[in-house]
């Protein structure tokens, strides 16, 4: 098998080192910045910037110490620009995941993860989240949601990230998943009475909307970029039905007010009808999953233009857990059951509405970077493919509160750009083949590398 170092010296861009086995790019290793005020061109057959309703033809983008300048057929090429043709491909705005738990993955053995949960140590956890975040960022996923996760894991990824410490894609993170005590959110739920410490405001965790303030207010001092509460039950937790309320409406109120207030988002998990009626009512920002929404809820959503964040992929996650997982608990499995079989119908309905709906996976419940695959689930099921590429790039940017920077491939923009064999639009499990990724103008993969 071939093995070398690659090291791309395009100008006018940061680049990446990287190893290449058989020709494809596994792991990038270091990053250089090139001359400031270089100019990079990428090219291609044809182009799709996040927003038209049409895939262009040919694709051009142009870009400069990490900006795109000009992008289209019509772009001016500089005379010394270095230009990186792609071939028969699309250009696409970095994809963007609005529901992710990079720091867990999914185990075959629900007791040996329970166990490791326990004994692993947090500097081990964090390095194997810094696996998860790699094969996200080569997935081509150059930003991503982070919706709840311990001991700050997420917020050390999101800063060893930024500061160019680890790979991975650009993270918004919630610290703490905010619920009530003996709910979803409630990490230790299940276990005898005395086993852990009891939970608070501190991890998330309160009774009462002063309680639900102080949570917003604890996470927010801890790091939180979004604000995530679970509304209702869950499918992989011990002391719920799924599709229960959790909170009153005063503690919905509350938790949002406080987050709005702190200029951050927050977002509700929410299986059920009641829950997210609630949440949506309160002024939540977006619905994460909403399996058994009820035709009142979506109407709802749509006049009050709340996202919905399907998570379509952890149904196959969930499904594919059915039958490997060894000791999963039989009101899990039933939970599960139930949220598969309703999921699939609300999301049509939700479609059919012209509810807002934004590319969202719940990655953790499935492998790390099979998040590209959403695409063709919400294909699958009637949407668009061209709608579908929108979700997953400015519609998630609208979203996660960054359009102004980021989801789109036009002038200003920051340079995320993902290539994918073909034409999207006519085979929208292209996504899933990712062969060219960069984020803030550095290259972070190329298969096609000559």
């Amino acid at each position: 098998m071939m093995m070398q170092v690659f090291r791309f010296s395009f100008s006018g861009a940061r680049v990446c080192a990287a190893v290449l086995i058989g020709g494809s790019t596994l792991a990038p290793l270091a990053s250089a910045q090139a001359p400031a005020g270089k100019v990079v061109v990428l090219k291609a057959a044809r182009m799709f910037d996040g927003k038209s309703d049409a895939v262009v033809t040919p694709g051009t983008v142009v870009i400069k110490d990490g900006r795109i300048v000009a992008a289209g057929p019509g772009a001016m090429v500089p005379a010394d620009a270095q230009v990186l043709d792609l071939g028969d491909a699309t250009l696409l705005p970095g994809f963007m995941d609005a529901h992710t738990h990079q720091t867990s993955g999914p185990a075959e053995d629900w007791k040996q993860a329970v166990l490791d949960r326990l004994q692993k140590p947090i500097a081990e956890q964090a390095l194997d989240a810094s696996v998860n975040v790699k094969k996200t960022l080569l997935a081509g996923f150059t930003t991503v949601r982070d919706l709840g996760a311990g001991s700050q894991v997420d917020v050390g990824l999101r800063n060893a990230i930024r500061n160019g410490r680890i790979l991975g894609p650009r993270m918004l993170v919630s610290v703490h998943a905010i619920g009530a005590a003996g709910g979803h959110c409630d990490e230790w739920g299940g276990f005898r009475q005395g086993l852990f410490p009891e939970t608070g405001p501190a991890q998330g965790v309160g009774n009462g909307a002063d309680q639900m303030r102080a949570a917003v207010r604890l996470a927010h001092k801890y790091g939180a970029d979004v604000i995530k509460t679970c509304a209702s039950g869950g499918v992989l937790s011990l002391t719920d039905a799924v599709d229960t309320p959790q909170l009153t409406q005063e503690e919905l109120n509350a938790l949002v007010d406080e987050a709005h207030a702190l200029r951050l988002r927050a977002t509700a998990h929410s299986h059920g009808a009641e829950a997210a009626k609630r949440a949506i009512r309160a002024g939540i920002n977006s619905i994460e999953h909403g399996s058994f929404l009820d035709d009142e809820a979506l109407d709802l959503m749509k006049a009050r233009g709340t996202y919905l964040v399907p998570t379509l992929m952890a149904i196959v996650g969930l499904r594919e857990r059915l039958e490997k997982a060894t000791g999963l608990p039989p009101a899990i499995q039933e939970k599960a059951r139930a949220a598969m079989a309703a999921a699939t119908a609300m999301f049509k309905r939700a479609l059919a509405r012209g509810v807002k709906i934004a590319l969202g996976t719940d990655a953790a419940v499935f492998p790390h970077g099979r998040n590209a695959e959403e695409f063709y689930q919400m294909v699958s099921l009637g949407m668009k493919p061209l709608d579908a590429l929108k979700a997953g790039t400015s519609v998630n940017a609208d979203l996660l509160g960054v359009a102004d920077r980021l989801g789109t491939l036009e002038m200003g923009k920051i340079a995320d750009v993902v290539a994918v064999p073909g034409n999207p639009l006519q085979d929208i499990r292209a996504t899933e083949r990712v062969f060219f990724v960069m984020k803030d103008g550095v290259i972070y993969r190329h298969d096609r590398a000559q």
